[in-house]
C-alpha cells in the first residue's frame, strides 16, 4: 500500500462515516407508538418502586404547534413570568413546572430580529419541561398534577440583585403545607428548587422527591443533514460516568438503576437541561415512554419522614441552558462530558482548551481556529516531513515506474520484484509516509469533534460573508476553497499507476466539496487552512528533493 493508496482509504472511510452517521439520524427505524405500551401522563414514579409506571393507552396524534393543555396532555395553570440575567421562562402553578425557558444570551437564528433561543417549551413539536414533586403513602403528596398558589404573576431580578426566589405553596386539608421554591443565581444557569415541608398536622409525614424531564424527539431546526450529534438522555454515576439513554432504549425498556452522587440530562446539540442530586443521596434513575412520542428521564429520592410539628428540606439542582464546559464542571462532577467529544475526548478537550485560551487574547473565534490549525501543523511538522520527502521520492520516481509498468505489462510478480529492486536502489520505503499520516489521524478526527460540539462557535461571526462559525457557508466559497486545495495536493502526489484508482483520486475533491458545502464554517475553515499549511511544506520539500537537494 503506497500513500495514494492510504489516502483513499482514510477518505473513503471518513465519508462512509459520515454518511453512516446522517442515515442513522435520518433513517434508523423511528419508535413506534404502539410498542411497547404507551403510558399515560398522568403515571408517576412510585412511592415503593421508582421504575414501576401505570400503563394507560395511547392518545391519538396531535398536530404539532399545539399547546399542550390544549392537546390534554399537560395540565395547566397560572403561569408565572419569571426574568433573570439569563432567563426568560415560565413556571406553571400547576405542579410547579418549569414550561419555557428562554436564553436571553442566545438568538434563535442568526437574524437581527431573531427571537432568543427556547430550550424548555411547553408546545408541540418540540416539547420540553422540567417536573418535579413529592410521593407520600398516605396520600397526601404535592405531585407535579397539583396546583399551588403564587403570590405574584411576574417576578424580575434587578440589578443589585444576586438571586431571585420564586416560592409557590400548597396546603393539604391534613395541615401539611408544602413550599416550592425556585432561586435563580446570576451569572448562572445552575437553578436550585426545593421542596420544604412544614408538617402541622398531628402525625408524621414521610414521602419521597422526584424529579424529571420530558421531551418529545424531534430534529433541532437548522440541523444539517449531514451533521449527526446526539439528542436524547444521558445518566452519569461514579461507576460508569457517561451512558447514552436513546429514545429507542426508553422505549424498549424503562431504566431502574439505583445511583448515589450521579445525575440525569436530556441533550440536545448545544444545549441541555439536566437534574443533580444532593450529594451523597442514592436515588433511583427511571425512564418511560408517553403518547405522542413523549419520553421521561428522572430519579426519585429515598424516603425521608418529617414529624409532626417539624420542617424538612427537599432539595435538587437544575442545570438549563448552552453547554459551556467550565461552569458545568462548577456545578456537577461529570457534567462537562456532555459535551460530547466521544473516544477521542482525551485528545479533543486539551484541544478546546487551547482554542479558549487563544480565544481570549484574539476574542475571534475564526482566527483561533487558524492559530490552532497553525500550531499543531507545527506539531507534527517533523512527521509530516518524512511523509512528503517519502511522496516527493515517489514522484520522482514514477516516470520509471511507469517505464517497469510497460515492461512487464500484466505479470504483477514480477513488476512488484522489479519495483522493490528499484526501491531498495534508491534507498526509498514506499511505506515510508504512511505512518506520519496514521498518528495524525486521531488528532484530525478529535479537532473535527471539538469543533462540531463545541456551543462557543455557535453564531459566532468571522470576518466578511462568515458571520456564523456553525453554519454552513452561504456562498460556498470555503467548500471550494477546500476542494481546490485537495486537487493541488493532489498534483503533489505521485500519480497512481492503476488508472481506476486515479479516477477515484480525482473525483475525491468533487466529492468533498459537495459534503463540505454542507458543513459548519468553522470545521471547513480548519480543512481549508491545514490543506494550505500542508501544500507549502509539500511543495517546498519536492521542489528540493526534484533539485537534488537534502
Amino acid at each position: 500500500m503506497d500513500n495514494q493508496r492510504l489516502f483513499l482509504f482514510v477518505a473513503v472511510v471518513f465519508v462512509v462515516m459520515l454518511l453512516w452517521q446522517a442515515w442513522m439520524e435520518d433513517y434508523a427505524p423511528a419508535p413506534q407508538a404502539e410498542a411497547p405500551p404507551v403510558q399515560d401522563e398522568m403515571a408517576l414514579p412510585s412511592v415503593s418502586d421508582a421504575g414501576e409506571d401505570i400503563p394507560a393507552p395511547g392518545m391519538t396524534a396531535i398536530p404539532d404547534g399545539t399547546p399542550v393543555a390544549e392537546a390534554g396532555l399537560l395540565k395547566t395553570g397560572q403561569p408565572i413570568h419569571v426574568e433573570t440575567d439569563l432567563f426568560d421562562l415560565v413556571i406553571d402553578t400547576t405542579g410547579g413546572d418549569l414550561r419555557r425557558a428562554d436564553l436571553v444570551e442566545y438568538a434563535a437564528t442568526n437574524e437581527p430580529d431573531s427571537p432568543r433561543f427556547r430550550l424548555l417549551n411547553d408546545e408541540l413539536p418540540n416539547l420540553f419541561v422540567m417536573q418535579s414533586g413529592l410521593r407520600a403513602a398516605s396520600g397526601v403528596e404535592p405531585t407535579h398534577h397539583i396546583s399551588y398558589h403564587a403570590e405574584q404573576s411576574h417576578y424580575r431580578m434587578t440589578d443589585t440583585q444576586d438571586s431571585l426566589t420564586i416560592p409557590l405553596v400548597w396546603r393539604s386539608p391534613a395541615g401539611v403545607e408544602v413550599i416550592k421554591r425556585y432561586t435563580f443565581h446570576r451569572g448562572s444557569y445552575a437553578v436550585d428548587v426545593e421542596h420544604v415541608v412544614n408538617n402541622n398536622s398531628g402525625t408524621d409525614w414521610s414521602g419521597r422527591q422526584y424529579r424529571q424531564l420530558q421531551r418529545t424527539q424531534v430534529a433541532e431546526t437548522g440541523q444539517s443533514t449531514f451533521i449527526y450529534t446526539y439528542m436524547g438522555g444521558v445518566i452519569y454515576s461514579p461507576e460508569e460516568k457517561y451512558e447514552k439513554v436513546k429514545f429507542e432504549e426508553m422505549q424498549e425498556q424503562d431504566l431502574d438503576r439505583g445511583v448515589t452522587d450521579g445525575w440525569v440530562a436530556m441533550l440536545q446539540h448545544y444545549f441541555l437541561g439536566a437534574l443533580i442530586p444532593e450529594r451523597g443521596s442514592e436515588e433511583h434513575f427511571y425512564t418511560k415512554t408517553l403518547s405522542n412520542a413523549r419520553y421521561v428521564i428522572g430519579m426519585i429520592a429515598p424516603q425521608r419522614t418529617v414529624a409532626a410539628g417539624e420542617s424538612g428540606v427537599f432539595s435538587t439542582r437544575l442545570f438549563i441552558g448552552p453547554k459551556l464546559q467550565d461552569e458545568m464542571k462548577q456545578v456537577a462532577p461529570g457534567l462537562e462530558l456532555t459535551v460530547d467529544y466521544g473516544l477521542l475526548t482525551v485528545l479533543a478537550q486539551p484541544l478546546f482548551w487551547l482554542l479558549k485560551t487563544i480565544h481570549k487574547f484574539i476574542g475571534n473565534w475564526g482566527w483561533s481556529i487558524v492559530l490552532v490549525t497553525l500550531l499543531i501543523k507545527l506539531a507534527f511538522y517533523k512527521l509530516s516531513e518524512t511523509s512528503y520527502k517519502s511522496m516527493a521520492n515517489m514522484r520522482k520516481l514514477a516516470p520509471r515506474l511507469k517505464s517497469l509498468k510497460e515492461r512487464y505489462g500484466d505479470d504483477r510478480q514480477k513488476l512488484n520484484q522489479a519495483m522493490m529492486e528499484l526501491y531498495k536502489k534508491e534507498k526509498i520505503n514506499p511505506l515510508g509516509g504512511c505512518l506520519p499520516i496514521l498518528v495524525q489521524i486521531p488528532v484530525f478526527i478529535a479537532l473535527y469533534w471539538m469543533l462540531l460540539e463545541s456551543v462557543e462557535l455557535r453564531q459566532a461571526p468571522f470576518m466578511l460573508w462568515i458571520q456564523d462559525m456553525s453554519a454552513p457557508d452561504p456562498f460556498y466559497i470555503l467548500p471550494l476553497l477546500m476542494g481546490a486545495t485537495m486537487l493541488i495536493q493532489q498534483k503533489l502526489n505521485p500519480a497512481p499507476m492503476d488508472p481506476i484508482q486515479a479516477k477515484v483520486m480525482m473525483a475525491l475533491p468533487v466529492v468533498f466539496t459537495v459534503f463540505f458545502a454542507f458543513f459548519p464554517s468553522g470545521l471547513v475553515l480548519y480543512w481549508v487552512v491545514n490543506n494550505t499549511l500542508s501544500i507549502a511544506q509539500q511543495w517546498v520539500i519536492t521542489r528540493r528533493i526534484e533539485r537534488g537537494g537534502k
